[in-house]
């Protein structure tokens, strides 16, 4: 999940709770090229204060003048499509041929009931998803095994929320501090662990989440779910092994190791001798990031983030368990 729509939510919650009715507008469908990708969120008060976007401006702009100007009734959800013709798309400046149908709620009190519920099991990383009845704007939680797709059919909306994608990293050095660089600025969750309380003192990265420890109590603790990515980045084996026997066996997505292919062997046989699977140990990928000859630490970042971006869990694609009850 994106972070953007977690503070859309918490702005929604908030004013819900302070009197202050929100207004909550969902991309439900889009044709064509389209600037906010389908399940983006925008929320607004009257007051004129907004988060989040379902556009790169102009619709918004159309959408909370409309707003503004009282032409919606504050009662069930209203379907509203932008980029029906082609002087509109000129006029807000779609791409050419994008068509975007919007659904529009008034939120009220009631609405408490399930945003808190809604961001306190995202916050816990727990997938849900909520379903809105467009005749009566009823919406319900329920529970859900893995993050799916957006689905609207005119008469309801089913959205998933989840957690957002969380990196850890062990080791808190040069490499470190770019791969989180990178990382935030995709909308990743970055957490640096170390167990040298002196290396994480001298972080010079983005402000992320510092964690002392043994690196396999981090990982089991903070990384082990299948929203999270784990990459050992120390090259000292004695903290880096510990750390990817406890990933291999978790339910993270991706587990990365930095170092030479040379490294990469001796590292397996290591832990084939500590009783790693091999399918566990055939699943780690080293040497960690694309094979795009980087050497500084920025390129070779790009290297890692560019792999996590191939191969991170999509919506709409299920682990084999999942597609094989």
């Amino acid at each position: 999940m994106r972070k953007f729509d977690t503070e859309v939510l918490q702005f929604a919650l908030d004013n819900c709770r302070n009197q202050q009715f929100p207004w909550l507008c969902t991309i439900v469908a889009s044709v064509g090229s389209s600037p906010r990708p389908v399940g983006a969120m925008l929320a607004y008060i009257p007051q004129g204060r907004q988060v989040g976007s379902v556009s790169g401006g102009c619709v918004e702009e159309d959408l909370l003048q409309r707003i503004t100007a009282e032409e919606f009734s504050t009662g069930a959800p209203h379907i509203i499509e932008y980029g029906v013709n082609a002087e509109q798309n000129e006029r807000l400046g779609l791409p050419c041929g994008g068509r975007l149908t919007l659904l529009l709620q008034r939120l009220s009190q009631t609405d408490v009931s399930w945003l808190e519920p809604l961001l306190s099991h995202i916050n816990n990383r727990h997938c849900m998803e909520r379903e809105v009845d467009i005749t009566s704007g009823t919406t319900q939680l329920r529970a859900v095994d893995h993050f799916t797709t957006l689905n609207f059919d005119q008469t309801t909306l089913r959205q998933c929320f989840g957690p957002r994608l969380r990196l850890l990293l062990v080791g808190s050095g040069q490499l470190g501090e770019s791969v989180a660089e990178l990382a935030l600025a995709m909308d990743y969750e970055v957490l640096v662990t170390d167990p040298r309380q002196q290396a994480l003192d001298q972080w010079r990265g983005p402000a992320v989440t510092l964690l002392q420890g043994m690196p396999d109590d981090v990982v089991r603790k903070q990384a082990a779910d299948r929203y999270s990515a784990i990459i050992t980045l120390t090259h000292d084996p004695r903290i880096d092994d510990m750390a990817l026997m406890e990933a291999l066996s978790s339910e993270a997505w991706y587990v990365g190791a930095l170092g030479s292919r040379r490294t990469t062997e001796k590292r397996k046989k290591r832990l084939q001798q500590l009783d790693i699977s091999t399918d566990d140990i055939n699943s780690l990928h080293a040497p960690v990031g694309l094979d795009i000859g980087s050497k500084t630490p920025i390129e070779i970042a790009v290297a890692i983030m560019a792999q996590l971006t191939q191969l991170r869990p999509r919506p709409d694609v299920k682990s084999a368990d999942e597609s094989n009850p």
